[in-house]
């Protein structure tokens, strides 16, 4: 597994001049989404609650998470175009996990550029927010963005597994994967209560940068997301994961059982 990755990324450091342009055009997109909350914020002051500083944690953290997972698992979304074409007969025979591979078929090195500015974002806003850190806060920051990122390679995964039904449902599920992405990166506040919902028991996207947000600062959450409810991230990732597994494992069988 770590050779497969390994292969991949000497393949596309080679190319310095490119991968160092990649990698910053990645960091002017992500810095450009963060400029948008600022000038907001410039206007308005507060926003969900927070003031800038606070929402830069959120962003950060949101950011980092989501980077994490689109580093590795990024590509499965794209699994119709694999079915389509014929190229999964091919990876289906090979042995090794089909999710595997495809993670690594092309990890795009330029995503680092989303987790440098997301960690850089999360660690400065931190400090600047006046994070006051006792073990089991420390402990929390450092699990946080794995635990997001976690949720977040669920989310991926059962995008790329519902084209196991959906051939042309790359956009629907997308929906879900990239508009958890939006809202895990702003105060859940924000939202009215039937999203915030929806985004925090079904898609657990508040829980990924929001909520531990709340409680690194010990700040007060809204209806629906508690101070208490940034503790909630591993669990929401391990049930994600073992729902995205499952989904996955069976969108496999059905295709194989269909003759693939």
């Amino acid at each position: 597994m770590g050779l497969l990755y390994a292969s991949r990324i000497r393949s596309q450091a080679s190319f310095r001049t490119s991968f160092v342009a990649d990698v910053l055009g990645q960091m002017l997109v992500v810095g450009t989404e963060f400029l948008e909350l600022w000038v907001i914020l410039s206007q308005v002051g507060v926003l969900g609650g927070m003031a800038l500083t606070q929402v830069a944690v959120v962003y950060g953290l949101g950011a980092l998470a989501f980077g994490l997972a689109d580093l590795f698992f990024g590509e499965i979304d794209g699994l119709s175009t694999m079915v389509r074409s014929g190229k999964l007969e091919t990876l289906l025979i090979r042995p090794l996990p089909v999710l595997l591979q495809i993670s690594s078929m092309d990890l795009s090195l330029r995503r680092l550029g989303r987790i440098l500015v997301g960690l850089s974002t999360y660690v400065i806003a931190l400090v600047v927010a006046g994070f006051s850190p006792t073990p089991l806060t420390l402990l929390l920051a450092l699990t946080a963005p794995l635990a997001g990122a976690a949720v977040f390679a669920a989310l991926l995964t059962t995008a790329g597994a519902m084209q196991f039904w959906l051939v042309d449902g790359r956009e629907f599920a997308n929906a879900f994967t990239y508009g958890g992405n939006y809202v895990a990166t702003n105060p859940g506040a924000v939202f009215p209560l039937p999203l915030r919902a929806f985004f925090t028991f079904v898609v657990p996207a508040t829980l990924i940068a929001y909520a531990p947000t709340l409680t690194l600062l010990d700040l007060p959450g809204p209806a629906l997301i508690p101070a208490w409810s940034g503790w909630l991230g591993v669990p929401a990732g391990i049930l994600t994961w073992t729902l995205a597994s499952l989904l996955w494992r069976a969108g496999v069988r059905r295709y194989t059982g269909a003759g693939g």
